[in-house]
């Protein structure tokens, strides 16, 4: 499980997003971006924080530390915005906590020359999560202490909001990646990552995501369901084929599209991929 803290003050709102999260500080002595389980997007961008986080530190990129973070809602009653109060009493209780990069600055390809194999490595990783927001508007890419942190990753597995849907071989457009001019490595990094990206690891990183914010999933008995979901899914689109890729010649065959309940879907990846 990840380390839980409690919030101590809240500081400020980010209002750089619909999510409204929050600079908030913590009986660690640390302070967090906090992302509530409140907010319109619902407890499912938490949990794409999460998977999509711990699964790319595991694959060597640099990602704040996050945190589960126990939130006392009258901690905002001092907040004159009313909008802030409201979302901070819709979400007493677990919420998620980001590390704040102090002096952290945001990425721009025009004062840093993006290096061929990180940008292959992220575009690949991008679409493996199916993550639609690292556009070069909003590149959700910081740089401190000289490294490059991959930050806000809630947009991303977004095939949980209709599971049935979901399908491991959909085509993942890259043309609007921040990186994507600058990835020309892509099929080294494709032989490098794909068998990184095992059982052991998604089951690791998913067992993080708290029972709470799995529960009542439509679709699964349990918790554990939702995480195997999860696991299955992103497992098929590892072990491939992996035409999902951008620039592949046979992208076109990601348009099958599995229909029918949860369940088939699963022992139709799992028959695929024996």
């Amino acid at each position: 499980m990840l380390e839980q803290i409690t919030a101590t003050r809240y500081v400020t709102p980010l209002r750089e997003g619909g999510s409204l999260p929050g600079v908030v500080e913590a009986d660690d002595l640390g302070t967090y971006v906090v992302k509530f389980r409140g907010a319109g997007q619902g407890r499912r961008v938490l949990v794409a924080e999460i998977i999509c986080a711990e699964l790319a530190r595991n694959l060597g990129f640099a990602t704040p530390e996050l945190k589960v973070i126990d939130l006392d809602p009258q901690i905002g009653a001092r907040e004159p915005d009313e909008e802030i109060q409201d979302l901070l009493t819709a979400s007493a209780g677990h919420n998620l906590a980001i590390d704040f990069l102090p002096g952290a600055l945001g990425f721009d390809t025009l004062g840093r020359e993006p290096d061929p194999v990180f940008a292959s490595r992220l575009l690949w990783f991008d679409a493996l999560i199916h993550n639609v927001d690292r556009s070069w508007r909003n590149p959700n890419l910081l740089v401190w202490h000289g490294d490059v942190w991959l930050i806000d990753h809630g947009a991303a597995l977004w095939f949980h909001h209709n599971w049935p849907s979901a399908n491991p071989r959909r085509a993942f457009d890259g043309s609007d990646h921040v990186l994507a001019p600058y990835a020309t490595e892509l099929e080294a990094a494709d032989a490098e990552l794909a068998p990184r990206v095992t059982r052991d690891l998604l089951d690791k990183v998913t067992a993080l995501v708290p029972d709470e914010w799995l529960a009542d999933e439509p679709g699964f008995d349990d918790p554990q369901a939702v995480r195997d979901g999860y696991v299955e899914h992103l497992l098929a689109r590892a072990r491939g084929p992996r035409d999902w890729l951008p620039g592949t010649a046979t992208a076109a065959a990601a348009g099958r599209e599995r229909q029918g309940s949860i369940g088939g879907f699963w022992r139709a990846t799992r028959e695929e991929n024996r």
